[in-house]
């Protein structure tokens, strides 16, 4: 059963950056793709970000394109999600999960797609 672990979250001023970690066990990290999401209260979990397999292929929301980046070290099972230019509109839960597919093509931005979450991360962007 995969265990999902999200770290790094914290309060920063608007324009500042913060990395968030995603630490992955019991599964095989290697072969899934990786998403990153975000939940504000009364709002649906939106994507943020994606990651295939190998890392070659990323996807972003358009509000994260040029200020975000998503990597992986799969050496060390684990997820990154940098997060530079940071504004107040980014303030959320932030939450990792493994893809429910294997080897996927290319990695999505549908939340359905993905089966094993964490329990969240709180970013705060200070105005």
């Amino acid at each position: 059963q995969a265990q999902v672990v999200e770290s790094g979250g914290g309060l920063v001023q608007a324009g500042g950056s913060l990395r968030l970690s995603c630490t992955v066990s019991g599964t095989r990290f290697g072969a899934l793709a990786m998403g990153w999401f975000r939940q504000v209260p009364g709002q649906e979990r939106e994507a943020v970000a994606c990651i295939t397999d190998s890392g070659r292929s990323t996807d972003y929301i358009d509000s994260a394109k040029g200020r975000f980046t998503i990597s992986r070290d799969n050496a060390k099972n684990v997820a990154y999600l940098q997060m530079n230019n940071l504004k107040p509109e980014d303030t959320a839960m932030y939450y990792c999960a493994t893809d429910g597919s294997p080897w996927r093509v290319d990695c999505t931005l549908r939340p359905s797609d993905y089966i094993a979450w964490g329990q969240g991360t709180r970013v705060t962007v200070r105005s």
